[in-house]
């Protein structure tokens, strides 16, 4: 069994959805959470679950869409929250990676009300980060200090100083099919190596980031077993058991998703 930690099943990229979800069950990947990047997409995700076992969601606003997306108030991402099957709060975070990114400013407060939220709710926050390590780390910093909270660094691409800091403050770490490219990511590979895999999830960000050897294709969460077979070879362990500790990983974090 295996857990797609991330991906976006309401994207135009998976017109074929129900082939989809089949292919995946074939893969063996059982649960699939479907992350929000704009409060749009909530219908569609809300239907995405009823329509399919094993399904979750959450409820987000993408960095990039910050200039772009109103403000939510703390009371409509709890309000959404109470939607069957809506476990976590996110994406959200900072990402100055590309040249006209929303200002630093405007994604630091969607940033914050999207932590409060996930606070109130008790649910993880589903962390974007890059190009934006320290600021994130400050800004995580400053909201620990008003009360605890759940998190998870989605799409892992960052430093032994970002994983210290996420294992020290009780957050996962989700590692994609970045893991499985050539050497360019032999870096994070070796970086990889060191989380402790207590605190190791796999996803896809299906339909972006295809793994070797998919790579150029579509990617969807059946892909999610190329991740977790390159995770057994980085860790020295069985694909069945990295399968089982990333799968109790992912109930241990997002309690209110159903096994």
């Amino acid at each position: 069994m295996l857990v797609d930690s991330h991906c976006h099943l309401d994207y135009s990229e998976f017109k074929d959805l129900p082939e989809v979800i089949a292919n995946a069950k074939a893969a063996g990947v059982d649960y699939i959470l479907s992350v929000a990047t704009q409060l749009s997409e909530v219908p569609q995700i809300a239907e995405c679950i009823e329509k399919f076992p094993g399904i979750f969601g959450s409820v987000g606003v993408h960095p990039e869409y910050t200039d772009v997306h109103e403000l939510p108030t703390i009371h409509a991402l709890l309000n959404i929250l109470r939607t069957p099957g809506f476990v976590a709060i996110g994406e959200v975070g900072l990402d100055m990676s590309y040249a006209d990114a929303p200002p630093l400013s405007v994604q630091e407060e969607f940033f914050r009300v999207h932590i409060e939220a996930a606070r109130e709710a008790e649910v993880p926050v589903i962390v974007h980060t890059r190009e934006a390590e320290d600021e994130t780390m400050a800004i995580l910093e400053d909201e620990f200090k008003k009360g605890s909270f759940k998190g998870l660094i989605h799409c892992f691409t960052g430093t032994e100083k970002l994983v210290d800091f996420a294992i020290e403050h009780g957050f996962y770490i989700s590692v994609s099919g970045i893991i499985t490219f050539g050497k360019k990511a032999e870096d994070l590979r070796n970086v990889v190596k060191k989380i402790p895999l207590e605190r190791l999830l796999v996803e896809t960000d299906a339909p972006f980031l295809a793994p070797t050897p998919m790579r150029g294709k579509r990617n969807e969460p059946a892909f999610t077993k190329y991740t977790a077979e390159k995770l057994a070879e980085i860790k020295g362990i069985t694909f069945d058991k990295i399968a089982k500790i990333t799968t109790d990983n992912f109930f241990t974090l997002f309690s209110k998703a159903e096994r």
